[in-house]
């Protein structure tokens, strides 16, 4: 299985201690192989780094609560848990990547589905968690050890549904860290609530989340970087790779790879080809296309951005229900989840 399942209860300082113990007993292998980590070490005890620490706070107590215990979990120092969650603000490029694709069938489903890419390291040693809170809708997502999660693919209990791609933002702004404002847009309850979020908040980092919920017809894609928040209707249906690509940010300064190019380009032309018909089966093989040099899907020992794809997820949504589906490399479903229904 490329992942593990752990559901966690509680309110937000038990939930990030319930994270952190589950990472604990990797995240020292998993720093001490991480070029990403050696790239950070400077910025420890540097004041950009006390600054977002702050923002972060005043901005997201909860969350903040959440990373606290975190920290404790991992029993590393605050610190170093927040020099970790902050490593997209503060390098131009980290090793992770991702492809998001959006659907709109004629029935009024919509679907959302994300590859997940990442350290090659991490193939087997991620967990999805369950978590439900004392004072939030509680969600489901994919977790990297050490990192909250909301950067990569989740849903909450009030039906929102995020998949989160890395955008290479070369500038580098005072603000809240993009993946504790990811981890916060987990907790709106509606599409407008998340979007407002987003656009409220100033931004230290980029990322572009694709959203979607129960009882709202629209799909959102949405580019955030340092001084810049754009967000598009996808329309019936969109792909998005690891680089802006939105009239209003696609001129600021950012990091093209040689992979986020090739892939933007091969899935667009992908959703462009799909009939009026498509459905999850076109999504599935979308995310698991294979072609080029440079393909969605990526399992290349070599690859060029130093990541693979660790697990596939499809989101269906149809009123009021959400259903969750991840997929391993093989498109054999590893799970299937009804997002709305509370753990037990």
């Amino acid at each position: 299985m490329a992942y593990k399942y752990v559901r966690i209860c509680g309110n937000r300082r038990q939930a990030g201690v319930a994270l952190g113990k589950l990472a604990r007993p990797i995240m020292s292998a998993y720093l001490a192989q991480s070029g990403t980590w050696e790239a950070l070490r400077p910025w420890r005890g540097h004041a950009f780094l006390d600054e977002l620490g702050q923002q972060a706070r005043a901005a997201l107590p909860a969350v903040w609560e959440e990373l606290e215990g975190l920290a404790e979990g991992l029993r590393l120092p605050l610190e170093d848990v927040l020099l970790w969650n902050c490593r997209g603000d503060l390098l131009h490029s980290t090793a992770d990547g991702c492809t998001s694709v959006a659907l709109r069938t004629a029935d009024g489903a919509r679907w959302i589905a994300h590859n997940e890419d990442g350290d090659p390291y991490l193939r087997g040693r991620c967990h999805l968690v369950d978590v439900a809170l004392d004072d939030a809708p509680g969600y489901l997502s994919f977790y990297y050890p050490g990192s909250l999660p909301g950067h990569t693919f989740g849903a909450n209990r009030a039906g929102l549904v995020q998949t989160i791609n890395n955008l290479r933002t070369r500038q580098r702004h005072p603000g809240v860290p993009r993946m504790l404002l990811a981890r916060a847009v987990l907790d709106c309850a509606t599409l407008d609530e998340a979007v407002a979020l987003l656009r409220a908040l100033p931004h230290s980092g980029g990322f572009h989340h694709l959203l979607g919920a129960a009882g709202d017809p629209r799909m959102f894609s949405v580019e955030v970087a340092p001084g810049a928040t754009s967000v598009l209707d996808t329309g019936p249906r969109y792909g998005h790779a690891n680089h802006m690509v939105h009239a209003q940010t696609a001129g600021l300064a950012q990091v093209i790879t040689d992979s986020s190019r090739a892939r933007q380009h091969r899935i667009e032309r992908i959703v462009d080809g799909w009939s009026a018909g498509a459905g999850s089966a076109d999504l599935l093989a979308a995310l698991h296309d294979t072609e080029g040099d440079l393909p969605i899907l990526r399992m290349a020992a070599d690859d060029p951005d130093e990541e693979n794809t660790l697990a596939t997820a499809v989101f269906e949504i149809r009123d009021p229900d959400v259903t969750l589906r991840v997929y391993d490399r093989r498109n054999k479903a590893e799970i299937a989840l009804d997002v709305m229904s509370e753990p037990e």
